[in-house]
């Protein structure tokens, strides 16, 4: 049985999460903490998320050395070089240059070879692009401010001046077929990129699509469907060179799959900046959960007045584990099994029986039917 202090923390990764809220429009399938760009002065929220590092880093001490900065949101590429790096090298000061990655999320709009050649001379060596659809149609449903041509533009320029190129899609949307999602899967696919995160659409309760739902003018796929279109993306990937390492995640090899999600599915360590940004930090044997304040005016107010922007609230030993056995499942490699406490050896046998769950000497692993009902195996492994 593994105590709390050896199953999570540094010792699986140590990153940092900078969550820029703002967006030129808000998707309608979007819950996250985000908000219309419009015509805001930015800077002082940089300086604020600086101010918020330096705060965290005091108190809590950095988990040396630093893997991996992530710039997620919202979107990131709305900062701007100089934010960026302000934001970069705060980092560099306090917890030193990240050693193995340095990810930047960007709109298909922001992605010019200026932008890059700037994103490049910051130290950023991967790029994520919000494509979302290489349809017209479902841009537009999905509300998005691209159109095909410049999401194929955006990648074609990305991958001239990346190696590490990432593309998002969301599928599983109403009406969508098989045929017509393997078409506009292989077409992504021909562009190149060495990683793909494919999400299936979830309707959300408190986003323009929910309310839709509620009100009936949205049908969200069957469950059948869904998971006929999910085991099309997973041979249809395969077959391509990209299979998938995690549920919804797919790269070329290990060299391409993402460092800094490896900590989140770790159970790692890793700093939350920014309004609404969650970390984890693993201190004296306990698991520390941290929230930065939600709304970017009451977040920014905080950190610049030497009060802190977030919220610290320690888990418990089982919410941790419950949380180490979810996100850990989650990768094809799967999970030590010694780092799970109180695992139900009969529960485990039962699931493996049913071809869900692989035990394989020290580790614990969904099976391709499994990752179908991840949620199901995960619930009923927890403590």
């Amino acid at each position: 049985m593994a105590e709390l202090g050896q199953a999570t923390g540094a010792a699986f990764g140590f990153g940092i999460y900078v969550h820029w809220p703002y967006c030129q429009r808000v998707c309608p399938y979007c819950d996250f903490n985000v908000y219309a760009a419009k015509n805001r002065d930015t800077g002082p929220l940089v300086s604020a998320m600086c101010a918020d590092l330096a705060d965290q880093v005091a108190r809590f001490g950095a988990s040396a050395p630093l893997d991996t900065l992530y710039f997620g949101g919202g979107t990131p590429s709305l900062i701007g070089e100089a934010g960026l790096a302000e934001i970069i090298a705060a980092v560099e000061r306090l917890c030193g240059a990240p050693r193995r990655e340095l990810t930047l999320e960007a709109n298909p709009l922001d992605v010019t070879k200026e932008a890059l050649a700037g994103w490049r001379a910051l130290g950023i060596n991967r790029i994520s692009l919000g494509v979302q659809s290489m349809r017209a149609d479902a841009l537009g449903f999905l509300g998005r401010d691209h159109g095909p041509g410049e999401a194929r533009r955006a990648a074609e320029q990305a991958l001239g001046a990346f190696d590490n190129v990432s593309i998002d899609l969301i599928y599983a949307r109403p009406g969508q077929s098989l045929e017509a999602w393997e078409a506009e899967l292989a077409e992504t696919l021909a562009l190149g990129a060495p990683h793909l995160s494919l999400y299936e659409l979830t309707i959300e309760e408190r986003t323009a699509f929910g309310r839709r739902a509620a009100r009936g003018e949205l049908a969200p796929l069957s469950e059948d469907d869904q998971a006929d279109l999910y085991e099309l993306t997973q041979t249809v990937c395969a077959a391509a060179g990209v299979p998938a390492y995690e549920i919804s995640n797919h790269a070329a090899g290990p060299a391409f799959e993402s460092q800094h999600n490896h900590i989140y599915w770790a159970s790692g360590d890793w700093i939350g900046l920014g309004p609404g940004a969650h970390g984890r930090l693993t201190r004296a044997g306990k698991r520390l959960a941290t929230s930065g304040l939600k709304r970017p005016a009451a977040y920014t107010k905080a950190a610049l007045s030497g009060a802190s922007a977030i919220t610290v609230e320690p888990l418990s030993p089982l919410d941790t584990q419950r949380e180490l056995l979810s996100m850990g499942l989650r990768p094809a490699r799967g999970l030590e099994r010694g780092r799970v406490a109180r695992l139900d050896a009969e529960e485990a046998a039962d699931l493996e029986a049913a071809g869900v769950l692989v035990q394989s000497g020290a580790r614990l692993a969904l099976t391709a039917e499994g990752r179908l009902l991840a949620d199901h195996v995960t619930a009923r492994l927890s403590p």
